[in-house]
């Protein structure tokens, strides 16, 4: 593709994006092109059926193709559902000198002895994110390059997916005629569009409400502390509306968009929706307080397991900024309210505008193209880090050189193991800018 030019896929359960943009002279992202069709084959973040997904995937892409006249042949794709996991771990590396400085290669040494960490048969260690790191007795440490000392030490967040989650993603993408750049943890790419710097240094959490999932991302210090993949969203209340009041899911999905409320006490008494009856039975009456306290008995569940993933992070007192709401599913009425009520935490909408230059009325202003606006950041700074790395790979010589070039042919055998290193170039670029 073009220089600077990059595309990206969000493949979620009501819906597939594919989606063009570039970084501009403003340093902001210009998105060229976006399209969605309706998700069919996928349930709560995993692919189920690959004929449906495919055929989503290369609808969506083919439209922005004509839209932007751009040829489209690797992308940025990201992955979620119910099997991504994160668990905390802290290693450690003895150096051979008290007297030589902590190098850029020490840290990536201690980084990348951190995927050798056994996980369950079937997983495989998606990201490695650096919390902090202490030099000998020195504590938090956010950058040791630079520092002396034997003992180098590293808490780190350790984010773990299944493979075979991985392996569909790239066989739908790669039978739509396209290739996997990259992969990219769906959570931390709608943080990338939605959370300024501000609030990831004061403390943050981030809740994503999909339609089948709910990611959760909690950051504090400008560090990312904690993500989760909660397995329900939005469906599962478009479920129970169906169920509580015995109508079509169609029919349940337009009630939830445009007469939900997710709080029944602030629902009107007098108001009433009438559903056509099926096959020319007696329509139905619903009310709205009806509607909205089955709306609200889920949302407090989903709630209630954010809380409690939160509270795992450890960084529940410290969120000074609170929560920011962003996806689909956010956009319920009273949501904010309820939200508030439950965690005792301030409470936003977040909308991908922070990065994004263009009007801020455009269709792509919307909590649901969070997650996709937040690929193309998110791939940007990859791609950069990637073409800041390849002079130093140039200039290498010897076994160094052999093993950086090793380390950069996996992606089609191996796109975990690309993100890996994806991710230590973005650790580098971050240290060269510090």
């Amino acid at each position: 593709m073009e220089k600077n030019v990059i595309a990206a896929i969000d493949i979620g359960t009501t819906k597939i994006v594919s989606i063009i943009g570039r970084k501009n002279e403003k340093n902001k992202v210009e998105i060229l092109a976006f399209n969605k069709a309706e998700s069919r084959g996928v349930k709560r973040g995993t692919i189920l059926n690959i004929e449906d997904t495919v055929n989503a995937i290369q609808a969506t892409v083919e439209d922005v193709r004509q839209q932007t006249g751009k040829p489209v042949t690797e992308v940025f794709v990201g992955i979620a559902g119910q099997h991504v996991k994160s668990i905390r771990n802290r290693g450690y590396i003895n150096r051979d000198s008290y007297d030589e400085e902590i190098t850029k290669a020490d840290v990536q040494a201690l980084i990348e002895d951190m995927h050798k960490i056994p996980v369950d048969v079937g997983e495989e260690i998606i990201h490695v994110l650096p919390q902090n790191y202490i030099v000998d007795n020195e504590h938090n440490i956010k950058n040791p390059v630079g520092h002396t000392g034997k003992r180098l030490e590293g808490n780190f967040n350790i984010v773990i997916g299944q493979v075979s989650s991985a392996k569909n993603i790239e066989k739908c993408v790669s039978r739509a005629g396209l290739k996997v750049k990259d992969l990219i943890l769906e959570p931390l790419a709608s943080a990338e569009a939605v959370l300024t710097e501000d609030e990831r240094e004061a403390g943050v959490a981030l809740i994503d409400i999909g339609g089948g999932t709910t990611d959760i991302a909690v950051f504090y210090d400008g560090i990312i502390r904690h993500t989760a993949v909660i397995p329900f969203g939005g469906n599962v209340i478009t479920e129970d509306i169906k169920q509580g009041c015995s109508i079509l899911t169609r029919q349940a999905e337009l009630l939830k968009i445009q007469f939900g409320s997710a709080l029944g006490d602030m629902a009107p008494d007098d108001k009433v929706v009438t559903i056509p009856g099926i096959s020319g039975r007696e329509p139905k009456e619903i009310s709205f307080k009806n509607l909205a306290y089955i709306i609200q008995s889920r949302m407090e569940e989903i709630i209630d397991a954010a809380s409690f993933e939160i509270e795992n992070s450890g960084f529940y007192e410290r969120l000074s900024a609170g929560i920011v709401l962003t996806g689909g599913g956010s956009l319920l009425t009273h949501l904010p309210h309820l939200v508030k009520f439950r965690t005792g935490l301030d409470v936003r909408i977040g909308l991908p505008t922070e990065y994004l230059d263009g009007d801020p009325d455009d269709e792509i202003n919307h909590p649901m193209f969070s997650t996709a606006v937040g690929l193309i950041l998110m791939a940007w700074e990859i791609d950069h880090a990637a073409s800041v790395a390849e002079p130093e790979a140039d200039s290498a010589t010897g076994q160094e050189q052999e093993s950086r070039v090793t380390r950069n042919t996996g992606t089609k055998t191996n796109i975990l193991e690309n993100l890996k290193n994806h991710i230590t170039k973005i650790f580098e670029e971050d240290d060269l800018k510090m």
